[in-house]
């Protein structure tokens, strides 16, 4: 006799709801939360996006409903739609939000297949770089392969599963494809672990079919309740801390670099107590910069490739160099030139494993708030001779003359420099305003030059230093900080790169203030390209006439910027450019400031490297010196493989 046995009834019956992916999606996120030292708020603040066939019957007819479920409530839409006008911009603003937020906040950036997705990828790359959380959610091709090939559909002769969906892999901290219903939950709890994560976030991309996400599906209620994510401070090991302060204690000219983990952990305040009380200085990389306030006695400012003569020269002696929350990128060290000492030693506070191995360095892997408090106790007295304070402060007085004079303006009827452009946006900004640039010259420039008086005032993306990032950039920013006034510093170059979504700040009534710096093609790549010996070759704006060295192109951007719905105004003098900055910020529209540069202005520089390999061999004597030179710089280039234990 067969016994089949009987299962037992259900305890309880799971309540659910019928939802499209779409509409799960929406539901899902407007349910997430974050907490960090007893502030939770909602982690995510809206949804860009540009529709199409691929997202429009899903994600887009969600948040639709969305909005019109909160208009009939009277009350504003947990997840706002922002329409944008450049798929790569729309991760750009979503990137600056979730950086001007600490990473406490992020937005979801939806597109359809095809170009509307892969127009994505260098968003992707510079989220990731950055370490700045944003989700994306480009449509992808029908996981029916009902009628194959659809629209913008690569086709691969080797494999039927690929998409150009899969580019965003290596782009990726996180990546999945939802093929079926069933399997968003698990895709969307993968992607909040990695996205409030401060170690390892980035950009999170789930690959959204376009049938999936119109396709209903009976949802467990549970899965939008509201979640709490917790973003961990972790406190470092008792044993690293004491590596740590033990070879910090030998130490007798150290050096703190504050990176971006200083400001992402709110540490600035501990850091400034940390280095009045041992008299430490400290120096600043783009990322770290406003740390501490520029006039703070211990702040050296900007070091590296773009950094200030003090705390390059503090660099080259260090016997041990703290690095807190940095990367070490190549404009951090000079191209490993920065640290010249030959028996430099590293400590490296990170909350990422990776960066706290870097340069054979003791690593402390802890949030940078924790580990400097727990460092400071450790080091208890110490603190360095009078003698190095006095240094500090001495190279530190001297560059900031060097920045009073390079600001200078002594003729107020005379053509500006960018250089005096950077310095009366810095003296007729408050001091919370916050400045937005990105690439070109000018990163450089306010690297070294910008007197940071807030810790939130200062946003240069030079992770990847990205073209185009910084209109989107200053609309994420003022999203996430409308009480600022937001200054956005570009070139004529990154303009031209993308100038529509000055239409999304009209739209959304951001006001932004964009000082748009003419100079007729790229300064920063013209500079370099001179250096290597190259004669600015094809950087600049001009008719074909030989190589490239006809007549200036009539480009006119100001009117550019007014066909595109802000107020414009020009200004080539210093007592114009002051007017119209006071006219922007009594205005509560957005302001293009056009001036007209010399793009081959000059500033104060320390004299350090960054390693751009020149032509080994030319015919053309201005390359073969300019080889020279590198080959003199590659012999000062370290490895820093000497363990910092020993």
């Amino acid at each position: 006799m067969t016994v089949v046995a009987t299962p037992p009834p259900p305890v309880d019956t799971e309540l659910t709801v019928r939802l499209t992916v779409g509409q799960a999606v929406v539901r899902f996120l407007v349910a997430q939360y974050v907490e960090r030292d007893g502030l939770r708020n909602p982690f995510f603040a809206g949804a860009f996006g540009i529709f199409g066939h691929g997202n429009l019957a899903g994600l887009g007819q969600a948040l639709l409903q969305h909005e019109i479920d909160a208009a009939r409530a009277h009350t504003a839409p947990a997840l706002p739609f922002v329409f944008g006008r450049n798929e790569q911009a729309m991760v750009h603003s979503a990137v600056a939000y979730a950086r001007q937020s600490d990473r406490t906040r992020c937005w979801a950036v939806t597109t359809s297949i095809g170009p509307g997705a892969t127009n994505m990828l260098t968003g992707a790359a510079l989220a990731t770089i950055n370490r700045l959380p944003v989700l994306l959610l480009p449509a992808d091709a029908f996981a029916t392969r009902s009628s194959p090939p659809v629209l913008q559909e690569l086709e691969s002769a080797t494999s039927g599963d690929i998409t150009v969906n899969d580019a965003f892999r290596p782009l990726s901290r996180f990546f999945d494809r939802v093929n079926r219903p069933e399997q968003l939950p698990a895709a969307l709890l993968g992607a909040m672990r990695v996205l409030t994560d401060p170690a390892e976030t980035g950009a999170v991309t789930i690959a959204l079919p376009q049938d999936v996400q119109a396709e209903a599906f009976d949802w467990p209620e549970m899965l939008f309740a509201q979640r709490i994510w917790h973003i961990r401070r972790p406190p470092p090991e008792t044993d690293a801390i004491a590596r740590a302060a033990e070879a910090i204690r030998s130490s007798v000219r150290p050096l703190i670099v504050a990176g971006g983990g200083v400001v992402y952990s709110r540490a600035s305040e501990a850091l400034a107590s940390l280095a009045e009380r041992t008299g430490i200085p400290v120096a600043e990389t783009q990322a770290g910069k406003g740390s501490l306030s520029f006039d703070d006695p211990r702040s050296v400012g900007a070091i590296g490739a773009t950094g200030t003569s003090a705390a390059n020269e503090l660099a080259a002696d260090a016997d041990i160099v703290i690095g807190i929350g940095t990367r070490y990128s190549d404009f951090t060290t000079a191209s490993r030139t920065a640290f010249a000492n030959p028996d430099v030693r590293f400590v490296n506070i990170n909350i990422a494993a990776l960066d706290a191995v870097k340069h054979s360095g003791i690593g402390v892997v802890a949030d940078a708030r924790e580990a400097i408090a727990a460092l400071a106790t450790a080091l208890g007295d110490y603190h360095v001779d009078a003698d190095y304070r006095v240094l500090a402060a001495e190279l530190a007085t001297e560059w900031d003359e060097k920045v009073s004079a390079a600001y200078r303006v002594h003729d107020p009827s005379a053509p500006l420099s960018q250089v005096q452009v950077i310095g009366l946006v810095n003296a007729l900004a408050e001091p919370r305003d916050v400045v937005v640039c990105a690439a070109g010259s000018m990163p450089g420039e306010l690297h070294r030059l910008w007197r940071t008086r807030d810790r939130k005032s200062y946003h240069v993306e030079y992770g990847y230093s990205c073209m185009g990032y910084e209109i989107a950039g200053g609309i994420g920013a003022k999203l996430a900080a409308p009480d600022r006034e937001v200054f956005v510093l570009v070139g004529d170059g990154s303009y031209l790169m993308m100038p529509g979504e000055l239409a999304t700040a009209v739209q959304e009534g951001v006001k932004i203030i964009v000082v748009l710096v003419q100079n007729h093609g790229f300064a920063s790549i013209g500079a370099l390209s001179e250096s290597l010996g190259s004669g600015r070759f094809g950087t600049e704006y001009r008719y074909r006439g030989g190589p490239m060295d006809g007549e200036r192109l009539p480009v006119d951007l100001a009117a550019n910027a007014a066909s595109l719905g802000v107020q414009v105004m020009r200004a080539n003098t210093a007592a114009e450019f002051a007017d119209a900055v006071k006219h922007a910020k009594d205005a509560d529209v957005s302001t293009v400031i056009h001036v007209e540069t010399d793009p081959q202005g000059s500033a104060p520089d320390s004299e350090s490297w960054w390693d751009v390999p020149v032509a080994g061999t030319s015919t053309l004597e201005s390359t073969r010196e300019a080889h020279e030179t590198y080959l003199r710089w590659k012999q000062l280039q370290r490895n820093y493989l000497r363990p910092s234990g020993d």
